[in-house]
């Protein structure tokens, strides 16, 4: 796969990544109330982002659902969600090429999400909101 982006980097970019999440002070509560089962959560991140990076279709689920129903979900969250992102990236990249393109894919889904819980809570006035999400 191009700029090393293969299966094994998205599966240590997962395995890190929620390695961060659950010790992380903000998120980790959030994720630690809702995931039972760390393997199935795991598998699953890792079909999403084999299907996200490789485009091959095998990720079928509702992410907007989701983080629609955690309650006070909101910018801070995400901007955490990316800085421990980038940070699990940049320890990983083999690649200086492959940080900026998988990190401007994250941001891309952190803001459509958001934008989707701005709709769902506020209508298109709360989308319309200007963020400031960091990039890598």
């Amino acid at each position: 796969m191009r700029l090393g982006i293969n299966e094994q980097f998205i599966d240590a970019m997962v395995e890190g990544f929620y390695t961060e999440v659950r010790g992380d002070a903000l998120l980790g509560p959030i994720f630690e109330a809702r995931i039972t089962d760390w393997p199935h959560h795991l598998a699953r991140m890792k079909q999403f982002w084999r299907s996200i990076l490789h485009n091959s279709g095998e990720f079928s689920g509702s992410p907007m659902a989701r983080h629609i129903a955690i309650p006070g979900l909101a910018e801070i969250h995400f901007s955490r969600w990316l800085e421990l992102f980038y940070g699990n990236l940049r320890a990983l990249e083999a690649d200086p090429r492959a940080a900026p393109l998988v990190g401007e894919r994250a941001r891309m889904i952190a803001d459509s999400l958001m934008t989707g819980i701005a709709v769902h809570r506020g209508g298109v006035t709360g989308a319309l909101e200007k963020r400031s999400l960091p990039h890598v």
